[in-house]
């Protein structure tokens, strides 16, 4: 028999805007690679963690009993990507970064998506505690 915990079962993997973001931590580790070995504990290293908590919060978010605490974790998920967008645009003008379109892309796409799940959650007619079968796959499910 499988437990229960299996990542198979776990909401937040099915969820579209953990998946983008996991996508953008990718992009943001391959571009702050080829950034000036000065930078590795500046603005590398707060790229990297502004990028690593937008899934972060979204799965700790999703492992949550109630939708207001989903919510919080959700409204944090898009504080960094704003953060982040902040960071990228400053690696631009010092000329770290040559083309940012593809990371703006992908977060302005994660933020909608993350804001299309928060709006799903507080639709919901009653805010009691879900499973984790009854969370929302994406933002307009």
């Amino acid at each position: 028999m499988e437990s229960k915990g299996t990542a198979e079962q776990r909401s937040h993997r099915r969820l579209i805007a953990w998946q983008e973001s996991m996508d953008i931590v990718q992009e943001i580790y391959k571009v702050t690679a080829g950034f000036p070995r000065v930078e590795q504990f500046g603005l590398t290293s707060q790229m990297r963690r502004a990028a690593i908590s937008v899934p972060g919060n979204i799965a700790e978010g999703a492992a949550r009993v109630t939708d207001k605490d989903f919510l919080n974790f959700l409204s944090i998920s898009r504080g960094s990507l704003s953060e982040l967008e902040t960071q990228v645009l400053i690696a631009e003008r010092l000329g770290y970064v040559a083309d940012t379109e593809t990371i703006m892309e992908k977060n302005t796409r994660t933020f909608r998506l993350i804001n299309g799940l928060m709006n799903h959650l507080r639709n919901r007619k009653d805010s009691t505690p879900k499973s984790h079968s009854n969370r929302p796959l994406t933002p307009n499910s």
